[in-house]
């Protein structure tokens, strides 16, 4: 049931999105006052449904269209076609993009995900990360889920099979034993535990953290900088509510990702939710992208961005 009700929250979340882009895809005439904002069903973007609920975008004078999307890749397309002026994506996908659509910006490093694990199972003679040796692991390949098996595997000298899972069809892959294990990005990961219960090996490794980021274009920064302003301020406000998780928070966010309250009092605290742009976040993704090319999904042709520029921090709240 769980498999069928994900399956289906994917098919409606898709139809949903491009239906919903058609009736606003944005224009140079848009609202000045209104953004776009493709929403990629994930905690790791928090902020926006408890903003949301709270009425944050309201109360900071900017109109906001949330579209949903089931992974960053979707939104990252939408954004380079205009069709959206936000869009969430983690940072391996983002590194990979910018590549190919040099007009697009980082706007914002959302939160950090300090919470990613291979997920094995017990019954398959798994209990730490050298015995998936030669083992198979399910992965969203190109993304940040499957570059964490690769540099934790890398890091330890271990060689294992990567192959190729949808996000949606993680679930499927680990419970009916089509993978010895799988490395999934919330909220699949802790759909994941939860299935297999008792079976789940949870594996820790390597030193990278997810970057959830929040990329717009060249156009929306120039003319629409009091809205974006007026959207970070409201979701660096809905962190406080993150922070101290209040019920309203997590009603809010299990309402967005289907997630069970008590699972999300769980893997909330391992996100940091500060909005903030960090300069060294421009050679992580120099790094990424140097993987990317490694895996083939960056023609080996291509040269990578000088992503240092492609930070933009005009819109971001001051601390202090």
């Amino acid at each position: 049931m769980k498999t069928l009700t994900n399956r289906l929250l994917t098919a409606v979340l898709t139809v949903t999105a491009i239906t919903t882009l058609a009736a606003c895809a944005t224009s140079d005439g848009a609202d000045a006052n209104t953004l776009t904002v493709a929403f990629v069903v994930d905690p790791s973007w928090a902020q926006i449904p408890v903003a949301q609920q709270d009425g944050l975008f309201e109360k900071h004078g900017v109109h906001v269209k949330v579209v949903n999307f089931p992974s960053g890749v979707e939104a990252l397309q939408a954004l380079a076609a205009h069709q959206v002026d936000v869009a969430t994506a983690a940072d391996v996908p983002a590194a990979a993009t910018l590549t190919r659509s040099p007009s697009l910006r980082v706007v914002a490093d959302g939160s950090r995900w300090q919470g990613s694990r291979i997920v094995a199972r017990r019954s398959a003679g798994i209990t730490s990360l050298e015995s998936l040796a030669g083992r198979s692991i399910g992965t969203p390949l190109g993304t940040s889920a499957a570059y964490f098996a690769a540099k934790a595997l890398s890091d330890k000298g271990i060689e294992a099979d990567l192959v190729q899972v949808a996000p949606q069809a993680t679930l499927t892959a680990a419970t009916q034993h089509n993978v010895d294990a799988v490395s999934i990005f919330q909220p699949y990961q802790a759909q994941v535990i939860a299935a297999l219960g008792d079976d789940a090996v949870q594996l820790p490794g390597g030193s990278y953290n997810q970057h959830s980021l929040y990329l717009s274009s060249d156009t929306v920064v120039s003319q629409k900088p009091a809205s974006l302003s007026a959207f970070f301020a409201a979701l660096n406000e809905a962190s406080t509510a993150l922070s101290t998780r209040a019920d309203s928070a997590i009603a809010a966010i299990a309402a967005a990702t289907q997630l069970a309250p008590d699972l999300l009092q769980k893997i909330l605290p391992e996100f940091d939710y500060t909005i903030q742009l960090q300069p060294d976040l421009a050679a992580n993704l120099t790094s990424l992208g140097t993987w990317a090319k490694a895996q083939g999904k960056i023609d080996q042709s291509t040269q990578l961005p000088n992503y240092d520029s492609l930070l933009v921090t005009t819109f971001l709240p001051r601390v202090g």
